[in-house]
């Protein structure tokens, strides 16, 4: 993956970060991403990492999932341009996806055999600051590190007539997200935009969103402990379609960049 399509024009604004995790030439590491290359830091994201002074171009690295969470939570229907008819939800409807659905970023989303309807969702991810347990919605920016792109690929069949999600939203590759964690961003009224082959399928602002990433986040904190690192998919816009073999999918989020993936 190349870092070209980790930031959008604007991104370097004051108070704006973007990370990323990285295999470089002996170790995997976090890094910051700066204009002249990825600064890599020591340590993880969520403990305070300092700078190592070493510093790479982007031909020299390889671009990772930007965090490593322990589990990875969705919420369905939460557009009204998605809700196709059916009624406005009362709380946050989630889910969740396996760790090992993880997908980095360039890397390639493969259909699972016997489903015949694999399709994108665009969306913005929110990537989990510190733990997080029965926050109050007033509180819950304090827990946001940032946000970043996000895919979740859904098999509709599967999600339509087994009992349960699991691999209609859990199946390896299922779970793109990336290419970096955007962090100091409006992410209430950031623009969304997925695209198939170079053709816009959905775009529609965050501030749509009918439960915000603060409502997301407090309730999913009433039941379940988030840890540093999680993340949430919340939510995709309009309508989503097909994807077949030789496909490619961007999510682009405007100032955190563009979330790229093939399909095989």
């Amino acid at each position: 993956m190349n870092v070209r399509n980790a930031k959008t024009r604007g991104s370097a604004a004051p108070g704006v970060r973007h990370y990323v995790r990285f295999q470089g030439p002996d170790r995997v590491a976090y890094g910051l991403l700066r204009e002249d290359g990825i600064h890599e830091l020591q340590g993880t994201l969520f403990d305070a990492p300092q700078e190592t002074g070493r510093t790479f171009r982007s031909d020299q690295v390889e671009l990772l999932a930007p965090c490593e969470p322990t589990k990875i939570l969705g919420v369905g229907l939460n557009y009204a341009s998605h809700l196709a008819g059916r009624p406005r939800p009362r709380n946050p409807e989630m889910f969740w996806k396996p760790a090992s659905a993880i997908l980095s970023p360039g890397a390639s989303i493969v259909i699972p055999s016997g489903t015949t309807q694999c399709e994108y969702e665009g969306e913005l991810v929110l990537v989990i600051g510190k733990r997080a347990r029965q926050v109050s919605v007033e509180e819950a920016g304090e827990y946001v590190f940032g946000v970043t792109c996000g895919n979740d690929v859904s098999a509709r069949d599967w999600q339509k007539n087994d009992l349960q999600w699991w691999r209609a939203k859990g199946c390896d590759t299922f779970a793109p997200f990336g290419p970096v964690i955007a962090q100091g961003l409006p992410y209430h009224d950031l623009l969304l935009t997925t695209r198939l082959n170079g053709q816009v399928k959905q775009q529609q602002r965050t501030s749509d969103l009918i439960f915000n990433v603060h409502q997301i986040l407090s309730f999913v904190s009433q039941y379940v402990t988030l840890l540093p690192g999680d993340v949430i998919y919340t939510g995709t816009p309009g309508t989503t379609s097909p994807m077949h073999p030789s496909d490619v999918v961007e999510v682009e989020i405007e100032r955190v960049g563009v979330l790229r993936n093939e399909v095989r």
